[in-house]
């Protein structure tokens, strides 16, 4: 029988709230928050009034573009009380796909912080909604995104033109009665979307993967079931919880068993190990490079994370040594593989706690229960038998309701019989431990960041100097994989690599900006006159082997 549960994030919190009410509940070492269950829903619940005070109705979308602030906690708990579709923005946009964000998500409200590294979130806005500077605050009116209507800013800016301050926002909550809020957190239903999360693919722009209650709370659910979760654990989040890894296998999965949330704002890795030693965390969660980091740190040793016992690696393979050093040095003895996409909500497949350390390096794991996934060929989409590589595809209650407003690329997801395609290639034992082995499209994974080739490239098209690009992904020890863009400019043009540089800055997130430059006079191709990818990669990753 299925464990799938019906239930609202509002009514998750509500049950967390009432069973747990004394339990730590949501720690900021950073920000000096430490809060019980009693008091985190308490501050959930003012951001749901004051959400519901700026008028936003259940299903409106509102795009939230922070670091793991405390805020964006509160939002996702605050939004999902009321119904209203959270946008997640990832904290490295810039101006470019800040807009086409907006824009396509037809969000109504965005909520923005000052700024991160070396990103004015509040110049970017102004410069993408260039009438704020006129306009009063929720009288927002954009040429270009007609949807939107509400600016909210957290920071400390005196005079923010066209923005409402968070803080002012969740005052204004004070007029709307509980019976208000109660009668919104009824109207919503478990199979309403709640939670957007924009990824790309090899057609080019970002896609907003519509993810439901129920898709997000269950998949949270078997997540810390596997891992051991319970009342008595703190996991550590560090990882940006405008990712699934953040806001489902975290703050959603430490809500829904009880455990305390001890969240960083960004990952730094000396902060990391101060947060285990301080907060005694017995849960970690991370991709392998922040693992590294911490073990290779020179303080390491100074820090006491004698308390951890379990946590999950994913975004990346881990080699066995580093796996090794979790287990023993950090005394993370119960870590866990996770692999899926942000498509279905994310984990597909995990290993087990009491898996021998070769499958937990090997192998992605096995499936979680209630969650289909099987291997197919990529072309005639037959099963294919254990051990022979194709496409892993799954199916379950935690796959997407789809990509908004693109049925089209929806269908070309989800087949009629509900698979999901995942893209990626693998094989499957006689256990039922998967093994990635590739990936059919052309995404780039650097550092556990997601880089879509074709978004990239279609950006570059926008260089008047540009005749035709392709961008390509070359091995690197550090970060898994670099970005290569192979240009071929227009007659007569001459181009340097400063100048492509100096025109990505502002206008694309710096891990998206390539490493390597080649201008080129022609590409390979097949016969047909397809440009071959493979090739350029395979000439490239020798010339730049790291």
């Amino acid at each position: 029988m299925s464990e799938f549960r019906e239930i609202t994030i509002g009514g998750l919190l509500k049950e967390t709230a009432s069973k747990y009410p004394d339990n730590r509940a949501l720690v900021y070492p950073e920000f000096g928050i430490s809060q019980s269950y009693r008091e985190f829903s308490a501050s959930c619940v003012s951001v749901a009034k004051g959400f519901m005070a700026l008028g936003i109705k259940k299903g409106d979308h509102v795009s939230v573009w922070t670091t793991n602030l405390p805020q964006w906690v509160y939002m996702q708990f605050g939004l999902g009380m009321i119904g209203a579709v959270l946008v997640t923005v990832n904290t490295n946009y810039k101006s470019h796909e800040l807009e086409y964000i907006l824009r396509q998500s037809d969000s109504t409200t965005l909520v923005l912080m000052d700024k991160y590294r070396d990103t004015s979130y509040f110049d970017t806005t102004n410069e993408v909604v260039p009438e704020l500077k006129t306009q009063a605050p929720g009288k927002t009116a954009s040429a270009k995104l007609p949807s939107l209507k509400n600016v909210v800013y957290i920071g400390d800016r005196s005079s923010t033109p066209g923005m409402f301050a968070f803080d002012e926002a969740v005052k204004m909550g004070a007029g709307v009665s509980d019976a208000a809020l109660e009668e919104r957190i009824g109207s919503c239903g478990s199979h309403d979307v709640i939670n957007m999360q924009y990824t790309s693919g090899t057609t080019g722009f970002p896609k907003g993967v519509m993810l439901t209650h129920y898709n997000i709370v269950n998949n949270a659910r078997m997540v810390g079931d596997v891992m051991g979760l319970t009342e008595k654990d703190s996991l550590l989040i560090h990882v940006p919880l405008f990712h699934c890894f953040g806001c489902v296998m975290s703050t959603l999965n430490g809500v829904y068993h009880g455990s305390t949330m001890v969240v960083m704002e960004s990952f730094d890795p000396l902060a990391s190990l101060k947060a285990i030693n301080a907060e005694k965390c017995t849960a970690i969660n991370g991709v392998p490079t922040m693992f590294i980091a911490m073990l290779a740190h020179p303080d390491f040793d100074k820090y006491d994370t004698k308390s951890l016992r379990t946590g999950i690696m994913a975004g990346a393979p881990c080699p066995i040594e580093v796996m090794n050093q979790v287990r023993t040095r950090m005394h993370c003895s119960e870590v866990v593989i996770a692999f899926g996409q942000t498509e279905c909500s994310p984990v597909m497949t995990m290993t087990r706690r009491d898996d021998p350390v070769e499958l937990r390096v090997s192998t992605v794991g096995r499936l979680l229960p209630d969650i289909e996934g099987k291997i197919v060929d990529p072309e005639t989409g037959e099963d294919m038998p254990a051990g022979v590589q194709g496409e892993i595809v799954t199916r379950s209650a935690c796959v997407m309701k789809g990509y908004y407003k693109m049925p089209d690329e929806t269908a070309k997801a989800v087949d009629v019989d509900g698979w999901l395609h995942t893209g990626d290639l693998g094989e499957v034992d006689a256990n039922g431990y998967f093994k990635v082995t590739g990936r059919i499209k052309d995404m780039i994974i650097r550092g556990g960041e997601n880089i879509y080739p074709r978004e990239l490239e279609e950006f570059l098209y926008t260089n008047p100097k540009v005749n035709d690009v392709h961008v390509v992904g070359i091995p690197d020890k550090k970060y898994g994989e670099q970005v290569l863009a192979a240009i071929q400019l227009k007659e007569g043009m001459s181009a340097t690599v400063e100048e492509f540089i100096e025109f990505c800055q502002g206008k694309i997130a710096r891990h998206k900006i390539p490493k390597y430059w080649e201008f080129v006079n022609s590409f390979p191709m097949t016969a047909s006159g397809k440009v071959q990818k493979y090739k350029l990669r395979e000439m490239y990753s020798e010339r730049f082997a790291s």
